[in-house]
């Protein structure tokens, strides 16, 4: 399989080039030449197929043979060692639960499955790369954690000063050996902005970057797997499905839009958004704008210039209409966001955290128009790294989990900067 860049299709490299150059050298991010179907006999077999036969089933396809199958399905069992849950919180609606990893964020799987591909292709190799991320929440956590120890890899990561929990930051900044944290005096998209930059500056070109960022394709692809899990669990019901995920760079829903193009039968999808209006906007006038990024409770989504949503329009030939009919995306307040944390909590006891909240505000919204549907809306990471805004909402003590435990009593070391020169001294 190789991959072409969204800014220039003649542009193209196998997966291995793409896992380690992470954005072309024309900016553009990097899409899969063709989409393979999968078997009528795959779905209809799949509840009695283990995660791990369903993953390799879905992602080799996009690998070929540039990972032996011994080996990817070694990657693939390290990767996916934890569960990945749909629980019924009401009638019809269900949360699928990805936070039950190492750092408890959906972001463990995309990043514990990017970090063992490039430790086999650097399997031979004296060169170090180095992984330059900008993070909004979680991803700097997972790719830490992902990441930490791999040999020949060095790991950057750029996150917004007081802009993240604190146990975020303590997951990104408490880990040493090859993870380093760099505190951006600004908003994530200054960071992602940073790091796209970087990426094109010939004279950081013997720092061989790459990025970890879900614009890394061995960091999308795998996120893929959530969606098929998830229909494994609920095929049962013999009802259409419908899927809400609460949206910032917009790769996670991206991929299950990839794995719908696969074959996998879901209805439709909804992007749910905090006051980070980009795509629900475009929805409205057909008018993509990028905005700057507005700070709100549900933090790991305030992103106003979404990098994955251009594949999502590469997926349907930059078709508004087409696109419409498979895909919704609908913004929310924090007031409406703690509301339905409320109401979740009051009639199921169930715990949302504010990004599952979101997820669910989009879902109840479009269900309206699929009656005899099964809905589910993803929680990405667990209430317990937004406890600051959870217990008081809720009214609760939440007990901490051994994952959380292990970093709290840890040293925040942290680098502050504020321009991209004082990155570029940094990784100089």
């Amino acid at each position: 399989m190789n991959y072409y860049s969204l800014n220039n299709k003649q542009h193209k490299v196998s997966f291995q080039e793409a896992v380690i150059q992470g954005l072309a050298p024309d900016k553009g991010l990097y899409f899969p030449e063709n989409i393979p179907t999968l078997s009528q006999s795959f779905f209809d077999q799949i509840e009695s197929l283990s995660n791990e036969e369903i993953a390799f089933q879905v992602i080799q396809p996009f690998i070929s043979d540039e990972i032996p199958e011994t080996e990817l399905q070694s990657i693939i069992a390290e990767t996916l060692c934890f569960d990945f849950p749909c629980v019924e919180v009401e009638s019809n609606v269900y949360s699928l639960e990805l936070y039950h990893g190492p750092t408890m964020a959906f972001k463990d799987v995309g990043a514990r499955f990017m970090s063992r591909c490039l430790g086999y292709f650097n399997r031979n190799d004296d060169k170090k790369v180095t992984v330059l991320v900008a993070t909004s929440g979680d991803t700097g956590g997972a790719v830490a954690s992902g990441f930490l120890g791999v040999k020949g890899v060095d790991v950057v990561i750029l996150y917004p000063s007081g802009k993240v929990s604190d146990i975020q930051e303590r997951q990104l900044t408490a880990l040493g050996q090859n993870i380093k944290a760099l505190e951006v005096n600004g908003v994530f998209d200054d960071c992602q902005d940073m790091v796209k930059r970087a990426f094109l500056d010939e004279t950081l070109a013997h720092k061989n970057l790459t990025s970890a960022n879900s614009i890394n394709i061995a960091r999308w692809l795998p996120q893929m797997f959530y969606f098929f899990f998830a229909y494994k669990q609920l095929k049962n019901h013999d009802k259409s499905l419908v899927v809400s995920c609460p949206s910032g760079n917009f790769g996670n829903i991206c991929a299950g839009i990839l794995a719908k193009k696969l074959g996998l039968p879901i209805a439709h999808f909804v992007a749910s958004t905090n006051a980070n209006d980009t795509v629900p906007q475009f929805l409205v006038n057909g008018i993509y704008t990028a905005k700057s990024s507005v700070p709100t409770i549900s933090n790991a989504m305030d992103v106003g210039n979404p990098s994955n949503f251009v594949r999502i329009q590469e997926m349907y030939n930059n078709d508004l209409d087409e696109f419409k009919k498979d895909f919704s995306s609908f913004t929310y307040t924090d007031d409406e966001t703690r509301f339905a944390m409320k109401n979740i909590h009051v009639n199921s006891g169930y715990v949302a955290e504010p990004h599952g909240a979101v997820g669910y505000l989009g879902l109840k919204h479009e269900m309206q128009n699929h009656h005899n549907s099964i809905g589910v809306f993803l929680e990405t990471a667990h209430p317990i790294k937004f406890l600051n805004v959870v217990e008081p909402v809720l009214n609760i003590q939440l007990p901490i989990p051994t994952q959380i435990e292990s970093v709290l009593n840890k040293e925040k070391v942290s680098l502050k900067i504020s321009t991209y020169e004082d990155l570029k001294t940094f990784l100089s």
